[in-house]
């Protein structure tokens, strides 16, 4: 008797226990993406300095990552499971670090901090991937993935407001940083833990049939294991995956040049205001950042669940590039608006299309991977989205100061000339049929 077929159709309420330990993941990533930077400003940071002082988060994500899912294809004990000791343990790391972080008091620390935060965020975001994976019939698997999409929305959305809500109650500085910086991480270190203890008690992993025991237990063990697992399904890789590789390319490095410059642009087209000129002005900009960010992840968690029923539909890669269509026209409207309240129009296609990415392409892929590999391809997909963050961060510091003349508001406009050039290689992909698709 085989592992898939001891699956069982779940309930929705089942799925949703399953996926509620990804909220307190995406709290914390949504933090990162909407507080990390102005903190960097906050304490100094050049805007050229911005891409370097963010190499820990696809850094740790390529190291850590594909190697954790390699580990836990091989892990397995009666008690803790298989996938839930490795998002458990990065969960912890992360509310620890979540509630170190506002004391920083110098560049240097909350760059250090932020290798660690995203170490746990790694450890713990792939094997649950892998858990969906592992945990839904393949009819199931469309409505998991998307869950998780949902949980990213719902999670970052409650962090971005915590940018907007927090500084109009908590005022002032405390050491070097607001006040409000305090309460939005205290609160993420507590839903970090919170939601994955909440998944953990809840939901139960399938254990392994006797053969797969007996096959992990034959398995190579030593501390080059992994990587040698990790090369080794590179070289097995589905050619669909190398396909996908180059739209993650163009779209995660467009989606870093938003989350490093959207602060800074709001301020300077609302706002005219830079740290340096306005620093009143530039924290009214943080803060309705916060509220905007927290709008596009309020799409998100809206339209996850729709998603579902057109990728059934149409095909996963359809629906992808047109999100990613939609996405582009956002980024090109957003920094021509000069009334605050008119992003929100154009961020509303961020939304929709970050709602595919969180969920879409997996859809493509997990029906055309082994299942005893769940674990280390999905670590691979995600060294699919580092690399190109690498990448950006190495790069686009030259690009910027030489090309967009030192401006953000350019730099949003590059990323949604990249969004649309993921949109082409995304049609161009060659997919036999995704998971769940109707015919």
């Amino acid at each position: 008797m085989t592992g898939q077929l001891r699956k069982v159709k779940l309930s929705f309420w089942q799925i949703w226990n399953m996926n509620v330990g990804f909220f307190g993941i995406q709290y914390s990533f949504g933090l990162q993406q909407s507080a990390v930077n102005p903190i960097y400003d906050f304490l100094g940071a050049a805007p050229d300095e911005i891409p370097l002082l963010n190499l820990a988060g696809p850094v740790t994500g390529l190291l850590v990552q594909p190697v954790i899912g390699a580990l836990s294809d091989r892990t397995w004990h009666p008690v803790f499971g298989r996938r839930k000791p490795y998002f458990f343990n990065g969960a912890l790391i992360c509310s620890i670090c979540l509630l170190v972080y506002p004391f920083s008091s110098s560049l240097w620390m909350a760059a250090g901090l932020l290798w660690v935060l995203d170490a746990g965020n790694n450890t713990a975001m792939e094997p649950y991937r892998a858990f969906i994976a592992d945990n839904l019939i393949e009819e199931q698997q469309p409505l998991g993935f998307q869950m998780q999409s949902f949980f990213t929305g719902l999670g970052q959305t409650l962090a971005n407001l915590s940018l907007f809500i927090f500084p109009m109650i908590f005022i002032g500085k405390t050491g070097s940083l607001p006040t409000w910086v305090y309460a939005s991480f205290f609160l993420g270190s507590a839903c970090s833990i919170i939601s994955i203890l909440w998944t953990i008690k809840t939901t139960k992993e399938i254990p392994p049939t006797d053969e797969e025991l007996k096959k992990m237990r034959e398995e190579k063990k030593g501390i080059f294991q992994p990587l040698i697992e990790i090369f080794s399904a590179i070289k097995d890789m589905p050619k669909v995956m190398w396909q996908l590789a180059l739209v993650y390319l163009f779209q995660w490095y467009a989606l870093f040049c938003y989350w490093q410059n959207s602060s800074k642009s709001i301020a300077l087209s609302v706002w005219n205001a830079t740290p340096q000129s306005d620093p009143q002005g530039y924290e009214n900009a943080v803060s309705w950042t916060g509220l905007v960010n927290g709008w596009y992840n309020i799409v998100t968690f809206l339209v996850a669940f729709i998603l579902v029923g057109f990728a059934k539909k149409f095909g996963a890669k359809k629906v992808h590039a047109l999100c990613l269509v939609i996405a582009a026209v956002g980024f090109l409207a957003f920094p021509q608006i000069g009334n605050k309240n008119l992003l929100f129009f154009a961020i509303t296609g961020f939304g929709i299309g970050w709602a595919s990415m969180m969920g879409i392409p997996y859809l493509m892929v997990v029906g055309e991977i082994p299942k005893e590999r769940y674990g280390v391809y999905m670590g691979i997909i995600n060294m699919m989205i580092v690399i190109p963050m690498i990448f950006q961060n190495l790069s686009f510091g030259f690009i910027l100061k030489n090309f967009l003349d030192n401006d953000p508001r350019q730099a949003i406009t590059f990323a949604g000339v990249l969004l649309l050039i993921g949109a082409l290689f995304t049609l161009n992909i060659r997919v036999k049929k995704s998971v769940g698709e109707e015919i």
